[in-house]
């Protein structure tokens, strides 16, 4: 399975080939600072199988936590593209935003609960975890 994606300025855009790892929804208070309040949804794929067709994409990682994750954004419009985790080094997780086609997105775990605001909802059907799910 392939998708593409790009930023809103369209001056980095990228393919991936693969099939999905994961889809979530994620209410951490990091994320929400990302996506500007809501929560983040997104698929973990195939890190090999990722290639950026257009422009590159410029990278932050927080330097004061031990193992902190890498997010990958668009330096001319700000679009979050993707994350890189320590935690998962064969893997991206993509932004369900950033593709073109964001109905593939179906997220089946709602993680980091504990900091869902009280106006964010999860799907019925989609079970939800306070932290990662072991």
């Amino acid at each position: 399975m392939s998708r593409t994606g790009r930023c809103y300025c369209g001056q980095v855009s990228y393919h991936s080939e693969g099939e999905v790892l994961m889809q979530a929804q994620c209410h951490c208070r990091e994320c929400r600072y990302l996506t500007g309040g809501a929560a983040n949804v997104f698929m973990a794929v195939p890190k090999a199988g990722l290639t950026f067709t257009q422009g590159a994409p410029k990278s932050f990682s927080r330097d004061d936590l031990p193992a902190p994750v890498t997010r990958d954004f668009c330096a001319n419009c700000g679009t979050h593209l993707l994350t890189r985790s320590p935690n998962l080094p064969d893997a991206v997780i993509l932004k369900v935003g950033s593709l073109d086609d964001p109905t593939e997105a179906n997220p089946a775990i709602a993680i980091y609960t504990c900091d869902q605001l009280p106006f964010q909802t999860i799907p019925p059907g989609v079970a939800s975890f306070e932290h990662l799910p072991t």
